[in-house]
């Protein structure tokens, strides 16, 4: 593992541990070049996931993708960061155990939809904003019009 200071290819690894949750290590590690200290996480990966975009394009799963877009929709938002970690787990684990090597984005983001409803209704609905594409305001006041129906008809 690269030293993300110095970039030293040659750091050692002073603790491993497993996260609360069981899905990964983690890993306290130490670069002997510059001193400098830092984590990573080691994930079990079922198998390798493609990604087919909207346009036809492929490329491989990212799961800091899904990570960095869950953050900027709970951004500011009472959300408990190991929750939203939980979630995103779930996510994966739902997408590696599908059987299915290529995934369609759509899949991806109404997997994310479902996940930040059950969590955060207001990040629920800027992830739906961006992810929709709504464009103004009657975009917002018609998803949550019908959201609002479905959740009282439940």
């Amino acid at each position: 593992m690269r030293c993300p200071y110095c970039h030293n290819a040659d750091t050692q690894v002073k603790d491993s541990r497993p996260t609360e949750d069981n899905t990964a290590i983690r890993r306290r590690r130490f670069c002997p070049n510059c001193g400098g200290r830092f984590t990573t996480f080691e994930r079990i990966q079922l198998r390798e996931l493609t990604v087919v975009k909207k346009n036809g394009q492929r490329v491989p799963f990212d799961r800091d993708k899904i990570a960095r877009s869950i953050d900027i929709a709970i951004r500011k938002r009472p959300v408990d960061p190991e929750r939203v970690d939980r979630m995103i787990n779930a996510i994966v684990r739902q997408l590696e155990s599908s059987g299915e090597s290529e995934i369609p984005s759509q899949t991806i983001g109404e997997l994310i939809m479902r996940a930040l409803a059950n969590i955060d209704q207001v990040a629920y609905v800027r992830f739906a904003s961006v992810y929709r594409n709504f464009r103004e305001a009657a975009d917002f006041e018609d998803f949550i019009g019908r959201e609002l129906g479905r959740t009282e008809d439940d």
